[in-house]
């Protein structure tokens, strides 16, 4: 699970909360989400880096730094600081998203989180936030792919103690994704060996370029080739 320190978060805020300007309107593929996939952006090394190298087609990336679903306080969604604000409408053919993680370090400390967990998508897959962002964006008719956390099996790290709460969410996400074929969840959990230190920057929390690379290669490796299909016809917008 993604853990920001109040030093990163700074940090986070004061790099990466812009909204990423739009690579082309010929895009097909749409990136959602927090600072996995953010990261690694400056050096064109991102998740939506990869994608576009393995997929073949452009890619909008409008993922950004400390992107959560609820803030405590009243929140411009301008900078996609809150995640359903950086959806925007379109032709894609995929919108592969992340997310919850923040809410999760910096709504309940990633202890006694069983109350933003339901927020975020309850126990049975069916309700919550997420759930409810996801059905918006099927309406235009693209595939969705939400992925998991990366996570940091045999490694002392900042967020160690947010394992718990990510498995969870990991399972209430892969209940989301049964109900509908249109939308698979993508773990990544399973993705780093136990004790490689190659995957994570040095903070151990955000990927490094090996790390971006991995995320963005298992998620191509589900959307080859990219089809339009889904939702019926005359849904799409």
């Amino acid at each position: 699970m993604i853990r920001i320190t109040l030093g990163m978060l700074a940090l986070a805020l004061l790099f990466g909360c812009g909204e990423p300007v739009a690579q082309s309107k010929g895009a097909r593929v749409l990136v959602l989400g927090d600072s996995m996939f953010a990261t690694n952006r400056a050096n064109n090394k991102a998740v939506a880096d990869v994608l576009e190298a393995e997929l073949g087609v452009e890619v909008l990336d409008r993922s950004v730094f400390a992107a959560r679903y609820f803030h405590a306080l009243p929140i411009s969604g301008a900078a996609g600081l809150r995640l359903t604000s950086q959806y925007r409408e379109g032709d894609w053919d995929w919108v592969v998203m992340n997310g919850g993680g923040n809410d999760l370090l910096l709504g309940c400390g990633c202890s006694l989180c069983q109350g933003v967990l339901d927020r975020l998508v309850t126990k049975d897959g069916r309700g919550g936030a997420i759930p409810s962002y996801v059905a918006r964006i099927r309406t235009s008719g693209a595939r969705v792919i939400y992925a998991g956390y990366l996570r940091n099996p045999g490694m002392g790290t900042p967020i160690k103690h947010c394992g718990p709460a990510g498995n969870e969410l990991d399972r209430r996400l892969t209940l989301m994704a049964g109900f509908d074929a249109g939308v698979t969840f993508v773990p990544m959990a399973d993705l780093v060996p136990y004790r490689d230190t190659s995957f994570h920057g040095l903070d151990r929390i955000h990927p490094s370029f090996k790390g971006s690379e991995g995320i963005g290669k298992r998620l191509a490796a589900v959307m080859k080739p990219v089809p339009k299909q889904g939702v019926p016809a005359a849904r799409r917008r």
